[in-house]
């Protein structure tokens, strides 16, 4: 290829018009109905066949056509309406952060500043560099962050392809296109030096820098900074390593993830920011943790165990993983190649590396991600509460004699933008009848209780137009299918007469993998049809959802509901829409009845298409798996079973199958078509109500950034800044005690447990209890002994254990001690109670630190 120089063309906006760039450039308008409608009304089928893409209309509009809105008075009123509103926006001072937190920080203490890492940002249909669930909830995390004025900016890679558009064959299995990208024409800019010249990074890789350039997406108040590698500087492959979204091998994973965690921390730092927190986002950015700790031994002078303390200390980690075999995981031969050169700045042997990313004991098997990323973080959170006790149950191999209730993995259920996904028609309801500041704080339980004002009629009949634009949406992305797939023209002209818009309508939309089994519905065939075809209570069924490349399972599920589609009592009752996208999800989300989710419990992590659809009236039926798990009442949907888990699986979707026809026969259906005299299913629409009384005000990102600001993020950036002071002095401290800990644990010894009562007590009593206890060159300030008791099971097992502080009651000689404690006896039964050592210090996130791996607990006889 001949060399060639580039230059960037941009539209010539008349001067009337010239800040419509400032607002394509700027997400606000995703979120904002008003500044669609602008956008739209410049030209509406441009709008939809550029993809909803500000930036590209621009570029494509007709000066002629520029020239004539400029001078067209209604459009310029619109405008300026939309402009005072988005410079209130970007200029509010009494949002969440800063009306609560203030904008300063305090004397001598950095400004929180949170860096968010995820491989993948879905924020809107014009920038299509997302998978699914993980990347919308980062995106809309992000929306969230810049409403709350939350100081925070986003970490990611600008993926040149991203992920693959889906196409179905004429027998129904699904195809994958990759278009490129074309940067230029979306809302992204290239961050440039003051000379000019793109703002770019190098990051190590085997024999060689890789070099990238960062490009900025503004969401509302908040920045993301994606990397890109498709620059001349690199070799062909090197450039295709921002290629594709969770594409290739291993290899190509390894070189992604380093550049995410590595070359992310280098971005940072290239554009003046140095974050008190860094938010990894599943594992996939788990190496910016060693970029962390490498920057801090060479600017404070700190040895790998030293600035480990206070990079950790700064550092979350929020799993979304039920399965082990979701982690990445990379072979030693793999991480040795990729990391031989980079660490000696980090001092570590090959196989002190390796230990960071395996099980304790493990020192043959894979690196993993997962385990990484919580060896270098203070905290692991899960998310949704089910999914937090999985997790703990899940990494018992990293905590291997710490109680499973006790393992340091805590959960904040995950949430959704609620101003991204309400459709315009409900969001005009709730600013009249709750009140414009939902917008603005959307966790306000008292204002949700409003929509009960709301008249069954307005809403019911607003709910019926979302109903029939979806019918019409879905009948004219059927025809295109056809169409492209070469039907018939009979087959074409069909797809204008299937679905009722005035049938009860079921939405099944997400990622087909196996264990979601997007199928379960069609385990009885002839029962679903009667059911679907019931000439005074019809059902119809909309699916959409991709499935993996490589996974050929997912793939044979969409060809199999292709083809129960095609029968004759099907055809008109069950529709798949191909190429799920936001766009899609958007129409299915705000239009179906009913939303339908049916995983494997407890295989959902969280899930968040439910918590979309109830907030637009949809009412959720699920398995009790992720967030439902914890959200269901009766009042506000429908359970599939009782949360039971199960060892055979066909078994499983014997009862499931016919645990949701039940539902469906018995009460959904009934309920649906259960009208009154004015045609209103008034009984319906009070569960609607119920619906969003109870969720909108929980299930949204408004809420899950309050928890990670209150619990998460502020008391890691004050761990942080406290063990950074002082040219890092609390974290060589804190580094060298862990050594003197660790050198004298093999001298700690519990020797004999005494009580003063045994058999049987009242209940109400107290059982008080001596340990002798050596500590060797340890001190009873460096450790706790603590009484861990609680009701035994069958198995002779502690369950529900309370842990009880012990104290120093006598001090011996040769590092001796006596300590004592009491068993509170609060309840009949049989009880059980041991003596446990574990670390203590001032700065421990808690004992059980990753890392730290050292508990003693008591050889006691029982009896």
């Amino acid at each position: 290829m001949r060399p060639i120089r580039t230059i960037t063309v941009i539209p010539a906006l008349p001067e009337k018009i010239s800040r419509l760039r400032e607002l394509a450039y700027n997400l606000c308008w995703s979120w904002d109905h008003e500044t669609i409608d602008l956008f739209r009304r410049l030209d509406r089928d441009l709008w939809e066949t550029s993809g909803h893409n500000p930036v590209r209309m621009l570029g494509v509009m007709r000066q002629e056509a520029l020239d004539a809105i400029a001078s067209d008075e209604g459009f310029l009123a619109q405008m300026e309406r939309v402009l005072h509103r988005f410079d209130q926006y970007i200029g509010n001072t009494t949002a969440w952060y800063p009306k609560t937190y203030g904008s300063a920080a305090a004397p001598g203490q950095p400004p929180l500043l949170i860096a968010f890492f995820s491989p993948e940002f879905g924020l809107a249909d014009a920038i299509p560099l997302y998978s699914g669930g993980l990347g919308v909830l980062s995106g809309d995390s992000l929306k969230s962050a810049s409403d709350m004025g939350l100081p925070l900016v986003g970490v990611g890679l600008l993926y040149q392809q991203g992920y693959f558009r889906q196409y179905l064959n004429a027998d129904g299995w699904q195809g994958e296109r990759y278009p490129v990208n074309d940067f230029y024409n979306m809302p992204i800019t290239l961050e440039r030096k003051e000379d000019g010249s793109p703002v770019t990074v190098e990051v190590p890789y085997p024999g060689r820098k890789v070099v990238a350039q960062v490009w900025r997406i503004q969401v509302g108040r908040v920045p993301l900074y994606m990397l890109d590698t498709n620059v001349a500087a690199n070799s062909p492959e090197d450039q295709d390593i921002t290629d594709t979204l969770y594409g290739g091998d291993l290899e190509m994973r390894i070189k992604q993830e380093i550049m995410i965690g590595i070359g992310g921390m280098r971005a940072l730092a290239a554009l003046g920011l140095r974050p008190t927190v860094c938010h990894m986002n599943e594992g996939h950015s788990a190496f910016l943790g060693l970029e962390r700790i490498r920057m801090l031994m060479v600017e404070e002078g700190l040895s790998f165990s030293e600035a480990r303390e206070a990079a950790a200390a700064g550092n979350i980690f929020t799993t979304h993983s039920n399965v082990p075999a979701a982690i990445d995981q990379f072979p030693p031969a793999l991480v040795n190649q990729y990391f031989a050169d980079y660490l000696p700045a980090l001092g570590l042997s090959p196989q002190e590396f390796l230990a960071l990313g395996r099980p304790l004991g493990d020192n043959d098997g894979p690196f993993n991600m997962a385990i990484l990323a919580m060896r270098l973080s203070a905290v692991t959170a899960g998310v949704s509460k089910l999914h937090g006790r999985v997790a703990r149950t899940m990494w018992q191999s990293v905590w291997p004699d710490v109680p499973e209730d006790e393992i340091p993995i805590t959960s904040i259920t995950n949430g959704i933008h609620l101003l991204s996904w309400v459709s315009q028609d409900i969001a005009g309801l709730y600013d009249r009848y709750l009140g414009p500041q939902w917008r603005n704080d959307p966790t306000n339980a008292a204002l949700w209780a409003r929509i009960d004002q709301v008249p069954a009629e307005e809403l019911w009949r607003t709910h019926e137009r979302r109903r029939e634009r979806l019918v019409a949406f879905v009948r004219m992305r059927l025809r295109a299918q056809r169409e492209q797939q070469g039907a018939s023209p009979a087959e074409i002209a069909e797809a204008d007469e299937v679905l009722d818009p005035g049938a009860l309508t079921i939405g099944f939309a997400r990622r087909f993998a196996t264990y979601k089994r997007a199928t379960l519905l069609m385990h009885d065939p002839e029962r679903l049809a009667r059911i679907l075809n019931d000439p005074d209570r019809p059902v119809q069924i909309i699916f959409a959802g991709k499935a993996h490349p490589h996974d050929n399972e997912g793939k044979e599920m969409i060809r199999q509901i292709i083809h129960v589609a095609r029968q004759d009592e099907f055809r008109r009752r069950i529709v798949f829409i191909e190429d799920y996208d936001m766009n899609v999800a958007r129409y299915l989300l705000q239009g179906a009845d009913i939303w339908l989710n049916t995983p494997r419990r407890p295989r959902e992590a969280s899930g968040t298409s439910g918590m979309k659809a109830a907030a637009n009236g949809v009412l959720n039926v699920s398995i009790l798996d992720g967030w439902w798990d914890e959200a269901y009442t009766p009042e506000v949907g429908w359970a599939i079973g009782r949360g039971e888990e199960y060892e055979d699986l066909e078994y499983q979707d014997e009862v499931e199958s016919n645990a949701l026809y039940d539902l469906l026969e018995k009460e959904i259906v009934p309920l649906f078509y259960d009208r009154g005299a004015n045609g209103l299913p008034r009984r319906w629409i009070s569960r609607m109500k119920a619906s969003m009384r109870a969720l909108c005000p929980t299930y949204n990102t408004d809420r899950v950034l309050r928890e990670y600001t209150e619990q998460l993020y502020l008391p890691a950036a004050e761990r942080y800044t406290r063990l950074v002071q002082e040219n890092a002095a609390r974290a060589r401290t804190l580094a060298q005690w862990k050594a003197t800990l660790r050198l004298g644990w093999d001298k700690v010894e519990i020797g004999e447990v005494t009580s003063n009562r045994a058999g049987v007590v009242n209940v109400g009593a107290e059982v008080e209890v001596w340990a002798h206890v050596h500590l060797g060159d340890l001190s009873p300030e460096d450790v706790r002994v603590q009484l861990y008791c609680g009701p035994v099971d069958a198995d002779g097992r502690i369950t529900h254990g309370q842990v009880k502080d012990m104290a120093c009651a006598e001090a011996k000689s040769d590092g001796d001690y006596v300590f004592v404690g009491t068993v509170p006896c609060s309840a009949s039964g049989l009880y059980g109670y041991t003596v446990r050592v574990v670390p203590h210090h001032e700065d421990l996130t808690n004992p059980f630190e990753a890392g730290l791996d050292l508990i003693l607990w008591a050889e006691i006889a029982g009896g």
